[in-house]
């Protein structure tokens, strides 16, 4: 529920905004998702961060509210890219601050 208000409860699947979490994506404990966010694939969202918004494929976020820190890989480890936005293992491409699984 966006507004929840105890005095007047809003009862009905009209008065709640689908939240989705993608396939392979993790959610660190004691994690808040406001609802209504889309939490893209294999992304990680660290214990305690506070989402607030769309999370892209891949990213790492982190804090309150969560902002984007990094890029993991489909295991959760850390991606580093070089200049051309290839990965150093080779299998991911970073292009226009989106992260793509090319391998």
């Amino acid at each position: 529920v966006l507004n929840p208000r105890c005095k007047y409860p809003q009862r009905g699947s009209e008065f709640y905004l689908k939240t989705l979490v993608k396939e392979g994506a993790s959610i660190g404990a004691n994690a808040t998702i406001v609802c209504g966010v889309t939490i893209g694939e294999y992304a990680l969202i660290g214990s305690g961060t506070v989402v607030t918004k769309d999370v892209l494929p891949f990213s790492l976020i982190l804090g309150n509210p969560g902002k984007l820190v990094g890029w993991v890989d489909k295991k959760g480890a850390r991606l580093i890219f070089d200049n051309k936005g290839i990965s150093k293992c080779g299998h991911y491409l970073k292009s226009n601050n989106k992260v793509k699984y090319i391998k």
